[in-house]
């Protein structure tokens, strides 16, 4: 595995952590008392991996990408519903950039990546009340899996 392309992939999986710790701000402020845990667990996990991927990029000897200031969620997100809905494609999201983590690394830090992909994918299924077929591999599973 060449570093130019492992470090890629850790900023794209850095990038979509940023994403998923502002989207889990949104799904945070709508969701229902009875999944605010599960939600705020969510929220810390992503964090958590942000700051080790920020260091992990250090270590490389790149730049951490920043976060952006706001990000377009894929819908509205005016109730509970849909902020369920949201924490969903968040974790479809994050799964699928793992992935590509996993296919760029090896060694110890494939292993994280595939926990983080094995972890963003029980999440999604616990959010979305079902499972999809090769979570992280949208081209399998027919959904698009951008990183904002």
């Amino acid at each position: 595995m060449s570093e130019k392309r492992e470090l890629e992939a850790l900023q794209e999986a850095l990038a979509a952590e940023h994403a998923a710790v502002y989207g889990y701000g949104v799904v945070g402020g709508r969701i229902g008392a009875a999944r605010r845990t599960e939600a705020v667990a969510a929220y810390d996990s992503h964090r958590a991996r942000r700051d080790t991927l920020a260091r992990a990029i250090g270590d490389l000897g790149g730049t951490p990408v920043a976060a952006s200031a706001a990000y377009a969620l894929p819908f509205p997100v005016p109730d509970a519903a849909a902020a369920v809905r949201l924490a969903a494609v968040l974790e479809d999201r994050v799964a699928g950039v793992y992935a590509d983590v996993v296919r760029a690394t090896e060694g110890e830090r494939r292993g994280t990546a595939a926990e983080a992909l094995r972890e963003a994918a029980v999440r999604a299924v616990r959010w979305r009340g079902g499972s999809v077929a090769f979570p992280g591999l949208a081209e399998r599973a027919g959904t698009a899996s951008p990183t904002a």
